[in-house]
């Protein structure tokens, strides 16, 4: 059964002088996950260290505030509208001035992941999703922006994607073969579905599905719901109910803004294109 719960219900603890953390997936929580997901908060002129393993990979998306990511000589300033791609051995600092708060995910002996790790080791990436392009649902209402791809990030251990849905939206039944994901809720609420049964999910839920389990939302209330999800590896095969519709995605030629995306991604079937 899919594992849920709200980031409020996870005591934040603290890792440094203004920084606090609350451990959301974890090999406790979720037996035998790959995937480490944290919250992370910065206070007012915290600083933080980013240090990742050797073999590791690790992202982490803005939430809140404004922060500097500062390594190897440079500094790049970040907003909520960033997603960063951190490598394997990455060293630097995050600071912010008047306070922060990001998810940050890690992968563990990400090799295992990606058959180019070695030979192509993947490079610091700093993502702003709201240059990227929009998709529309061929079928319903919804809207999808790529956060997390190969092209993008340059490494086939994940992927990642922002969906939203306008109110009352609901999506076909479906699972994912060959990968396990999670899904944080950005805003709004809506009923969601693990292997046909319901439960209630809002702003700030984590939602973990397992490999192969059923799952479909349909967004409740007078707000859209919007969500992040990323897969761990981020090749996998989807696999839609009998009798269900096939979600494809149309580019609409536009960004989040409604102006010219910083790229252009063609007509595709969700989970089949390498983009």
């Amino acid at each position: 059964m899919a594992v849920t719960f709200n980031e409020s219900a996870v005591a934040p603890e603290p890792i440094g002088n203004g920084v606090k953390r609350q451990r959301l997936l974890t090999a406790a929580r979720v037996k035998d996950t790959n995937i480490l997901l944290d919250r992370l908060t910065l206070d007012a002129g915290a600083t933080m260290e980013l240090n990742v393993l050797a073999g590791n990979l690790a992202w982490f998306q803005m939430l809140e505030g404004e922060t500097a990511l500062r390594h190897g000589g440079s500094e790049q300033q970040l907003s909520d509208a960033h997603i960063v791609f951190l490598p394997p051995g990455f060293k630097g600092t995050l600071a912010s001035k008047a306070g922060a708060a990001l998810l940050y995910a890690e992968i563990p002996d990400a090799i295992r992941f990606d058959a180019n790790f070695k030979a192509n080791p993947p490079k610091l990436r700093v993502v702003d999703w709201t240059r990227e392009p929009v998709l529309d649902s061929e079928h319903d209402a919804r809207k999808r922006i790529y956060v997390v791809t190969p092209k993008l990030f340059g490494t086939h251990a994940l992927k990642g994607e922002m969906i939203i849905y306008p109110p009352g939206t609901q999506a076909a039944n479906h699972h994912h073969e060959g990968a396990e994901h999670f899904m944080y809720l950005l805003k709004g609420r809506a009923t969601a579905y693990a292997n046909e049964k319901p439960f209630q999910v809002r702003k700030g839920d984590v939602v973990y599905f397992h490999d192969l389990e059923r799952h479909y939302f349909k967004s409740v209330g007078d707000e859209d719901m919007v969500f992040v999800e990323f897969f761990v590896p981020g090749d996998y095969k989807t696999v839609w109910v009998p009798g269900a519709s096939v979600c494809t995605w149309v580019p609409t030629g536009r960004d989040i803004r409604g102006e010219k995306p910083a790229r252009e991604i063609p007509k595709h079937v969700h989970g089949m294109a390498d983009v």
